[in-house]
């Protein structure tokens, strides 16, 4: 195994995901939305849309209502939960990705369609951008293959020239042949592919290598936004960072937690953050957190 990350993910998405289902389960019990939860141990709650399209539970009542009456930004609330008939009871209404409490997708719509966000020097400054950009969601990156070809995986989201990919409960950020990691066209241009880390013959981390791939392609910034109480995640990011040969394409790349940006966003939605997913304004870790750190 070459340039494994050294914290295990085990502990911290552990803590992480018991202090999330706690959040979760008050926010329901106080605000009474209709849910229902996962099989298995333990449950995951996954919200119901009210009846008349007015609210849901997994989104702020701002965001959802700004969510809906855009097109392209309502098209991915149809974004299909692929483990539902698994994992989930059947219902009259197919279940969507965005319906789980758990959903990174849903958190970064939640902060980025509310409505004042990107009006906000200090987010705009935070993110690195500059000037006025309406958020593109599940874009299709189009990452260029040998042989003429393109990949077909989407990118989080787009604000002008800034890719973000959003992680909240996930294990890790995937791993994937080097056969399928070589077949990038500029591959081989972009990383170090010697220190690049690796478990036997897959690379670790494929989502950032072919994030960073999508930001040298497009001429973009690329930044995972992860909640600080991941730190496995950041050290993950920053064991790709490392083997990134170009210097401008290295320094266009960055790392933001959640709790970093909740310092800039609009009280209503710091008070949401915290509420729903425990991501309170300047906090970082929790003190068992801190101890399998060190």
């Amino acid at each position: 195994m070459s340039g494994v990350p050294r914290l295990s993910s085990g502990i911290f998405k552990s803590t992480q995901q018991t202090v999330l289902r706690e959040c979760h389960r008050r926010y329901v019990e106080k605000h009474g939305f209709p849910h229902c939860e996962s099989y298995g141990d333990p449950p995951t709650i996954c919200f119901v849309p009210y009846d008349d399209g007015s609210r849901h539970g997994n989104f702020l009542p701002e965001s959802y209502r700004a969510i809906v009456a855009h097109p392209a930004w309502r098209r991915r609330l149809d974004k299909v939960h692929t483990q539902a008939k698994r994992s989930l009871p059947r219902s009259d209404r197919p279940w969507r990705e965005l319906d789980s409490s758990n959903s990174s997708d849903a958190l970064l719509m939640n902060v980025f369609c509310y409505p004042g966000t990107l009006e906000d020097i200090r987010v705009l400054h935070l993110l690195g951008i500059d000037g006025s950009v309406a958020p593109e969601f599940g874009l299709k990156a189009r990452v260029p293959l040998i042989g003429e070809k393109f990949d077909r995986t989407e990118v989080d989201m787009k604000l002008g020239n800034l890719l973000v990919e959003s992680k909240l409960t996930e294990s890790d950020f995937q791993a994937k042949a080097q056969a399928v990691v070589k077949s990038y066209r500029h591959f081989a241009d972009v990383f170090d592919r010697r220190a690049l880390p690796r478990a036997g013959e897959r690379y670790l981390s494929y989502q950032l290598i072919r994030n960073v791939l999508a930001a040298h392609a497009h001429d973009c910034s690329f930044c995972v936004i992860a909640d600080a109480r991941r730190p496995d995640l950041m050290e993950a990011w920053y064991a790709v960072m490392r083997c990134v040969k170009p210097g401008d394409l290295r320094r266009r790349c960055k790392m933001l937690t959640w709790q970093e940006l909740a310092l800039v966003l609009p009280p209503k939605l710091q008070e949401f953050l915290d509420e729903k997913y425990g991501i309170a304004v300047g906090s970082t870790t929790t003190p068992a957190e801190s101890d399998a750190w060190n």
